[in-house]
């Protein structure tokens, strides 16, 4: 057991510059709210559920997360500052980073399959600030949610979304050297779609232009003739 959370803590070091020691690391909101939610999922599991709420209501009083009892959770989940909310059908991978104000939510039970209602994210995932994931949806391995997107979608392996509501991007995971904080590029490698952007917003204004220069165009000594003809 001591070794398990030597390496959870570690797993959290190697995924946060600020972090200097695993002393630090330990005192983290997300550390007590996963801890606590091990043992309200357990609870759940054995149909204590007034325990398990209480042990829910007492962690997200403390940490400022809330995750429901009966979530899945894998190894190494990074929740990083807190006033995340994960619903009770969701399903997290191992090594997935979710950063501050993050909601994995649900959706009508029957327009679910089998009451699944909330996300499941693979391994490796990462879940920017602000990011709302909604409904019984998959987030591939190694996704990238940039913040504040709106994901109702499924999202293919690998892939990075941004924008509300998010569209994927053609910047692949590995093309970021692999981590990628916050699940959202840096500024160089938007640049090219920023750059097909600027190209796309010129081409319009030289057909307008061109546009404008024909229609204001006086017509000709011929074209008259033809007419009064």
């Amino acid at each position: 057991m001591l070794n398990g959370l030597i390496d959870y803590l570690d797993s959290i070091k190697q995924r946060d510059p600020a972090a200097r020691s695993r002393w630090e690391v330990l005192f983290y909101p997300g550390v007590w709210a996963l801890g606590l939610h091990r043992a309200a999922h357990w609870l759940w599991g054995g149909k204590l559920y007034f325990l398990a709420r209480m042990t829910n209501h007492f962690a997200r009083f403390l940490t400022g997360i809330d995750i429901h009892p009966g979530a899945r959770v894998g190894r190494h989940l990074f929740i990083d500052h807190g006033f995340t909310v994960i619903g009770e059908t969701a399903q997290i991978g191992n090594g997935v980073t979710i950063y501050q104000c993050v909601t994995l939510g649900g959706t009508n039970p029957f327009e679910g399959v089998g009451g699944k209602r909330h996300p499941t994210l693979e391994d490796g995932v990462v879940i920017g600030s602000g990011a709302q994931v909604l409904g019984p949806i998959t987030i591939g391995k190694g996704a990238r949610i940039g913040a504040n997107a709106v994901v109702t979608r499924e999202v293919p392996e690998g892939a990075t979304m941004v924008g509300p509501v998010a569209r994927p991007i053609p910047v692949k995971a590995e093309q970021a050297g692999g981590f990628m904080p916050y699940g959202t590029p840096c500024e160089e490698l938007t640049d090219p779609v920023q750059q097909k952007l600027c190209q796309m917003e010129r081409e319009i204004k030289q057909l307008r232009s061109e546009l404008a220069s024909r229609e204001a165009k006086p017509a000709t000594k011929d074209d008259g003739k033809s007419r009064r003809a």
